[in-house]
């Protein structure tokens, strides 16, 4: 190969030739953006005959409940799904690729993708981007090897556990499944302990709140359980409020007349 070619070609690998021009902006007084926190409650546990996968439904921006039932588990493949928590669009658009790519690599294979293959994807597509994409991952699934969950972090690192929490509500639900989760729970035992996992980031966490979604795979088929619960059903009105005229005691009234005079100038149009 051509010394100067060779020379030429681009360096394998991240590209950090920004870092210097970052730094000079930051020394020179520039505020960058700030981030918008976010909260979310997301789990999953290996029971006995599968998967179960449990998350909130509310959306924030900041301060602010931008949706009161959005949906945060997301479909990868027939066999596999996974509960996403960050920023929505950073989840949704990182599930919908690796989706697309799932169902490629069904077609060249012809037979059902496992699930490590879907955990490969993800956390090397997190890794690329260094944690710039928000999205911590909560996948589940089943295949031939078994019941499989698997707790992928921002950064692209992975964890394969019994059971996994993530988002701001995590604390509260992990406090759940450590005191109550155990190997083989029946599926009416499983559905339980999700609930209350979530229910536990709900009622304890500001940025998780309204519904409980639920997601059952088994080996042989898939049961999503959108608003299995309604966390925050809104109460009814026992009491009529409304007064009658009269009710409060009026200690004063004054009546002005009010001189108002408009005057109103013709503009002609502009032709």
């Amino acid at each position: 190969m051509d010394l100067d070619l060779a020379r030429d070609m681009p360096r394998a690998g991240f590209n950090f030739d920004n870092c210097k021009r970052n730094a000079t902006l930051l020394s020179g007084g520039f505020k960058p953006p700030k981030t918008t926190k976010t909260g979310t409650t997301i789990a999953g546990i290996i029971f006995k005959d599968g998967v179960i996968l449990g998350a909130d439904t509310r959306a924030t921006e900041g301060p602010i409940v931008s949706d009161k039932n959005c949906a945060k588990i997301h479909y990868l493949a027939s066999n596999i799904y996974c509960c996403g928590a960050g920023t929505a669009a950073d989840t949704e658009m990182t599930t919908d690729l690796i989706s697309s790519q799932l169902e490629l690599h069904r077609l060249n294979t012809e037979r059902q993708v496992p699930v490590v293959c879907a955990n490969v994807m993800l956390k090397q597509m997190l890794f690329r981007y260094q944690g710039h994409i928000s999205a911590a991952l909560v996948l589940g699934g089943v295949d031939k090897y078994g019941s499989h969950i698997y707790c992928i972090h921002p950064h692209g690192s992975a964890d394969k556990l019994p059971y996994a929490t993530m988002g701001s509500g995590s604390l509260a639900a992990m406090s759940v499944f450590e005191r109550r989760w155990k190997p083989d729970l029946s599926e009416e035992e499983g559905k339980l302990l999700v609930r209350d996992a979530i229910a536990a980031g709900v009622f304890n966490d500001l940025g998780s709140g309204s519904n409980i979604d639920l997601c059952v795979i088994r080996k042989d088929s898939t049961e999503y359980l959108r608003n299995y619960e309604l966390a925050n059903k809104k109460g009814e009105r026992q009491l009529n409020y409304d007064f009658k005229s009269g009710s409060t005691v009026v200690l004063n009234k004054t009546i002005k007349d009010l001189d108002i005079t408009i005057n109103i100038r013709p503009v002609p149009m502009e032709t």
